[in-house]
């Protein structure tokens, strides 16, 4: 197995975070590795939000350095979480395993060009907390006959795909961002005044933050199934 040396103890416990959260929302949660230079870029999909997450991390070396093959493998979340080491900085890739359909369907390296219409960040945090206030409320005010999956999907399919401000990225996109610890708010080790970037390339559309980005295809990634946790 091959063990990967970080750029410190705080990338591999950021690292460790991602990794819990996609767990949280799927036990059974994959992540595909690929790792250039001095960047391992982590690639995940929580299921609930019909996104792909992306946590780059920094290396402590080029990882080419003395290793004649790439790192681009499917493993689990869960080994590799559990084979974290913050103290020291490492991480073990465990085996592979047989990857799920989207791990095939990853965002462009390139071509990536800057969008407008994103608001700023309070206000993109403020759109996601009104959405989730109008799910919770819309979904209690159901007949106990009529909260069935089919209804609750229905709701979460009208709510979570609007756009936020003119920008085209759908709420669902946000939504995970803030799940995962991608919008943190300053006085929680973020930077102050942090801009989020929203670009596009292809099909895709990419929020980027300090901690990770978000991507989600224009025509989706398969079913939308969202529910708040």
């Amino acid at each position: 197995m091959t063990a990967l040396y970080l750029a410190d103890d705080g990338e591999a416990a950021d690292l460790a975070a991602f990794l819990a959260r996609l767990i949280h929302y799927d036990r059974a949660a994959a992540v595909r590795l690929q790792a250039s230079g001095t960047a391992l870029a982590v690639f995940g999909r929580p299921p609930a939000f019909e996104v792909l997450a992306i946590r780059t991390v920094r290396l402590d070396k080029p990882y080419e350095n003395g290793l004649d093959v790439t790192l681009d493998v499917t493993v689990s979340a869960g080994e590799l979480l559990e084979s974290v080491e913050e103290s020291a900085a490492t991480v073990t890739v465990p085996a592979a395993v047989t990857g799920p359909p989207w791990a095939g369907v990853l965002p462009p390296r390139g071509g990536w060009r800057q969008e407008p219409g994103l608001p700023a960040t309070d206000a993109v945090r403020a759109s996601v907390g009104a959405a989730v206030a109008e799910f919770r409320s819309r979904t209690e005010e159901l007949a106990p006959d009529r909260r069935t999956r089919a209804e609750l999907d229905a709701i979460g399919r009208e709510i979570w795909s609007r756009p936020i401000g003119d920008s085209g990225l759908p709420v669902r996109a946000a939504h995970a961002a803030q799940s995962l610890g991608f919008l943190r708010a300053a006085g929680q080790g973020a930077p102050a005044e942090t801009p989020l970037g929203l670009y596009a390339s292809g099909a895709w559309l990419r929020l980027r933050t300090p901690y990770g980005s978000i991507a989600v295809r224009r025509a989706g990634l398969g079913a939308l199934d969202v529910s708040v946790r």
